[in-house]
């Protein structure tokens, strides 16, 4: 018994360590890229009018597509890179793939 209670003691142990940066915050990026059937970043801040570069590392073509009809890569083969140009109004974008359409993200025009 006396090595169950110390098993199951309260730990003294190290806090754990939190990201500075909370899931939910925009990253500042130009390039999203497409692997694993996700985009990366998910949500990305670009400032008004920037070209963004769209990288495909999957195997299987892809689309970047604001559902608001602001952009649109078209096709990207496997391998293959494309831009777009963000709008110029600020605002939240959201975009899918519209081949694979749970695939989704935002982009942030600031």
């Amino acid at each position: 018994a006396g090595l169950l209670l110390a098993a199951c003691g309260g730990g003294g142990g190290a806090p754990s360590p939190t990201s500075s940066q909370g899931a939910g915050a925009a990253v500042a990026a130009n390039t999203v890229t497409i692997s694993n059937f996700m985009f990366s970043p998910m949500t990305a801040a670009v400032a008004p009018g920037a070209t963004v570069k769209v990288v495909n590392k999957d195997a299987v073509t892809h689309t970047l597509t604001a559902m608001g009809g602001q952009f649109d890569t078209g096709n990207i083969a496997p391998g293959q890179t494309k831009t777009f140009t963000a709008p110029t109004k600020p605002g939240s974008y959201h975009y899918i793939c519209n081949i694979h359409q749970y695939m989704m993200g935002t982009i942030t025009v600031r």
